[in-house]
């Protein structure tokens, strides 16, 4: 058989990881325990007419739609669908139970408060499964959604993993995206997923696997990283939305990201380039191509201390 056709896109890892996160601030998550096809609003899941008219209310707000579902069978029984409505940029998840999608066209996606939902404090994991996108989504995503749900059951009130629907970067598998940040990761295993969630009931910023915050553009993203990574090396720790973007620069592949640290007066300044790289498989039977990644070639405080980073 063709190896290319055996082959796993991401076992594939020539592709660094920060500044590759899905892009968006608005997120509604609907609970849908059945099929998934291949693109959720396509019309193959929730009907074309509804789909057409979701996707449309969707752009008005400049939102994204995830399809969430229960890893086990039994929590797949429902009697009404789990709505979360998600608001990245300030970090707020809203809560409520609808009877069926249409409800979605009655969202008032311009913030929080306008839906009669809960605010949530908990974060959220949702792990992508979404074979109809790739295999590698259920190869690698299907069993570590259910060694999480092991360690986080599923009952009412404590929601904290979920499978979802195609977040981008299958080739990044496993890949999850935590809420209520936006925050993308990949190439997961059980032991980071584990460490990252317990991170994040603490809101502390997890590195390993992040590709980044879904608010930022990809050079940002991984000036975040890089930032979050120096200082872990010298054993101090960021907490989610500790830091915003103050200036972005980008010319001829090259940029320069200042971030503000909201808990401190200081700010970082990010230099990176943009580099070429080789042998990226975008999807499962692909030919490899050539693509581009920002990388962080130094951080340092605008006070002028700086710090290096290889």
């Amino acid at each position: 058989m063709n190896a290319k056709v055996d082959s796993l896109c991401s076992d594939n890892e020539a592709e660094p990881l920060p500044g590759t996160a899905k892009r968006g601030s608005v997120y509604v998550l609907f609970e849908w325990p059945g099929a998934w096809s291949h693109d959720v609003l396509d019309g193959g899941t929730l009907g074309e007419e509804l789909s057409a008219k979701i996707k449309a209310h969707l752009q008005k707000w400049d939102a994204s739609l995830l399809l969430i579902r229960h890893p086990t069978r039994q929590g797949r029984q429902i009697k009404d669908h789990h709505l979360y409505v998600v608001f990245t940029d300030i970090g707020l998840t809203e809560v409520k139970h609808v009877d069926s999608a249409e409800e979605i066209l009655e969202l008032d996606l311009g913030g929080p408060g306008r839906n009669g939902a809960m605010a949530r404090m908990a974060p959220l994991a949702l792990i992508c499964t979404h074979a109809k996108r790739d295999r590698c989504c259920a190869i690698k995503g299907r069993p570590l959604i259910m060694e999480m749900e092991r360690r986080y059951p599923f009952h009412e009130g404590r929601d904290v993993v979920w499978e979802t629907s195609h977040i981008k970067g299958h080739r990044f598998a496993a890949t999850l995206i935590l809420m209520p940040w936006g925050y993308s990761f990949g190439r997961m295993n059980l032991e980071a997923t584990e460490a990252m969630l317990a991170d994040a009931m603490r809101g502390t910023f997890f590195v390993p696997g992040n590709r980044g915050r879904g608010i930022f553009s990809p050079p940002a993203q991984a000036a975040e990283i890089a930032v979050a990574s120096s200082l872990a090396g010298e054993g101090h720790k960021l907490e989610y939305g500790q830091l915003s973007v103050d200036e972005e620069h980008s010319a001829d592949g090259c940029a320069t990201v200042v971030l503000r640290d909201r808990s401190a007066d200081r700010r970082f300044r990010v230099r990176l380039e943009q580099r070429e790289i080789s042998g990226i498989v975008s999807s499962c039977g692909d030919e490899p191509k050539t693509g581009k990644s920002w990388e962080a070639v130094e951080v340092s405080q605008d006070e002028g201390q700086a710090q290096s980073r290889d």
